[in-house]
């Protein structure tokens, strides 16, 4: 179950440590997005934070913090009220904001010696042999590997905020903690290496079966401490950059032109999709990840493609990637002790992609040494080409990109239309915004437009919160810890499962009701309601949070845009169930009438 983990900060301006005599304030980043992503979570990794030498505390929501820590079986604590002196306005600014979200300062934390053992973690008990294993075994077992995200309900209803799933055959132990507040203990107490549970296969695939190729640049995927640092840190500027993400936007419009015109010449006499349209949503999604990461159209929105074209083959490897990686991670790993048919496909698929990627870059890299270069105006894939000397750096990143966007972006994309098309009002609220801003459905999108936008981007945060395709965060613990009353020791698997914190009532306002306008603020330039910042985190935190995420948001923004303004989209059958076939989605056909406005 290992993968499991891998898929499951206002109070950025307070940091609060037990026993602690700091408070942190995080710094901001370098250039304000121009809400291509609004970055409401930002990422640590980008400077470190300074410290502030002032009284500390823990600030959570005033409502029933006692009772939960009564429920974690903790002694109560008492409030305790602190003032800032005026040299610290930023802090008491920061204090404030927090205070009209109704939080009061309660010191949470307990000693570690009077936590109770880890042994004692409540969840379903193993049996001999078999452990838990057997509740995912068909017909006997309690347990469906798609349904991880009820699964994750389940185990809240039944233990609690925290509950062990040990026992599990050729995996460690998972620890699932449902509490924002532990959450955000782990993630600011991490340090610049934090350790993120990877997908075995691209493990063993990195670093044994092409470890000639990898060597000690492995990437972002599937490697952690130093190496894992060194190679962020050469990426990671380029791909944050917002002047750089800003490029891509007129290119992105371009794919996603041609994608729309697609749209409706496979419109049958009902005006709908085709059933399989998830597969188109893939292709554009691909097309707009080379575009990104190599520079290049790939040609899987092409009509009528050859059966053994570079196109269809780069589409023919990303459903294989999205269909049977699953097999390999969620299920029985027999592949790590013996090869099977799947896990060699497996190693054609990813020797193909990387192919695929060297090609390009040095197709770039050869471009590169025949024109000037001007660094304002290298794209993502020429800046780190130019930086480095390895050409490899280039490829490997690239790699990393195709391997997580090809699925991230387009399931999440499936869902944002999928809510939609079953949300009418959502979707002519959004589409009065469009017409606002873009009075001409014909003009193209710029960033100033992106910035006008607020409903857009709260909605897709939205959907997000309830619905996010990477359905938790995990991590490794390199420390002891207590968490939930428990001393939970170094090396422990770490689950935090968003899909269930994000709609938890003592976490988010309203949790159930599905309310884009909860991320936008006021005319007094207030949230309009309370939500925990740990309690959603769809792109992670902190060093190790989703380096494309500002791509992703890009794509995701543009497409809706466009096809918003200009068509109504409709989901007229049964509603479809959401499941973790590798992603969290909607399974079924997405079978949208489309039509024009």
């Amino acid at each position: 179950m290992t993968s499991l983990a891998g898929r499951f900060q206002f109070l950025a301006d307070v940091r609060i440590l037990p026993n602690a005599e700091e408070v942190r304030r995080e710094e901001p980043d370098a250039e304000e997005p121009c809400d291509v992503e609004a970055d409401a979570h930002k990422s640590s990794a980008v400077e470190p934070p300074r410290l502030l030498s002032l009284p500390v505390v823990r600030l959570t929501p005033d409502s029933s913090a006692r009772d939960r820590r009564r429920d974690r079986g903790l002694p109560g604590g008492s409030e305790i009220q602190y003032e800032f002196g005026r040299s610290m306005n930023g802090v008491r600014s920061a204090v404030r904001r927090l205070s009209t979200c109704k939080y009061s300062t309660v010191l949470e934390d307990v000693d570690h010696h009077l936590a109770r053992p880890y042994s004692e973690v409540p969840g379903p008990k193993p049996i001999p042999i078999l452990g838990n294993t057997w509740r995912f075994f068909p017909v006997v077992g309690e347990y469906k590997i798609e349904d991880v995200a009820e699964i994750s309900k389940s185990l809240y209803t039944e233990y609690g905020k925290i509950a062990k799933m040990s026992g599990l055959m050729g995996r460690p132990d998972l620890l699932f903690v449902f509490d924002a507040d532990e959450a955000e203990k782990v993630f600011r107490s991490e340090g610049d290496t934090p350790y993120r549970p990877s997908m075995p296969c691209i493990v063993k695939y990195k670093h044994q079966i092409r470890k000639d190729f990898f060597g000690e640049l492995p990437g972002v995927i599937g490697v952690h401490g130093e190496n894992w640092r060194i190679f962020r840190t050469k990426v990671q500027r380029p791909a944050l950059q917002l002047s750089v993400v800003k490029k891509y936007i007129a290119p992105i419009q371009e794919v996603t032109d041609t994608f729309i015109q697609r749209m409706l010449d496979m419109r049958n006499t009902d005006q709908e999709m085709p059933a399989d349209f998830d597969n188109e949503i893939h292709k554009w999604s691909l097309e707009c990840i080379g575009r990104v990461a190599l520079d290049v159209r790939l040609g899987c929105l092409e009509p009528n493609l050859p059966e053994n074209s570079e196109p269809q083959n780069i589409i023919d490897c990303a459903k294989f990637a999205l269909r049977n990686v699953a097999i390999l991670e969620l299920k029985a790993p027999y592949w790590r002790y013996f090869p099977t048919p799947t896990w060699y496909k497996y190693i054609n698929n990813m020797d193909f992609f990387r192919e695929v990627c060297m090609k390009y870059i040095n197709k770039s890299l050869a471009n590169l040494k025949t024109k000037n270069v001007d660094e304002d105006d290298l794209s993502l894939l020429e800046r780190i080409l130019v930086k480095e000397e390895d050409p490899k750096i280039a490829c490997i990143f690239a790699l990393d990109l195709i391997l997580v966007g090809i699925d991230t972006i387009s399931m999440a994309t499936c869902s944002m239309l999928y809510q939609l098309a079953t949300r009418q009002h959502i979707q002519e609220t959004l589409h009065q915004e469009l017409v606002r801003v873009m009075p001409d459905p014909n003009a193209p999108i710029t960033a100033s437009t992106l910035d006008q936008m607020p409903y857009l981007r709260a909605f897709i945060k939205e959907v997000f919160r309830l619905y996010s395709t990477v359905i938790g965060n995990g991590r490794v613990l390199q420390t002891d810890m207590t968490l939930c009353g428990y001393r939970v020791p170094k090396g422990v698997q770490l689950v935090f499962p968003s899909i269930v914190t994000g709609s938890m009532p003592e976490y988010v306002s309203d949790a159930e009701s599905f309310k884009p306008e909860r991320w936008m603020k006021s005319e007094k330039g207030e949230e309009s309601s309370y939500i925990h910042p740990f309690a959603s985190l769809p792109y992670g935190y902190g060093a190790r949070m989703c380096l494309g995420r500002r791509f992703a948001d890009l794509e995701m923004q543009i497409l809706i845009a466009k096809l918003i303004r200009s068509y109504k989209l409709e989901y007229l059958y049964e509603p479809l169930e959401y499941k973790v076939t590798f992603m969290y989605a909607p399974e079924g056909e997405l079978k949208f009438k489309m039509t024009k406005r």
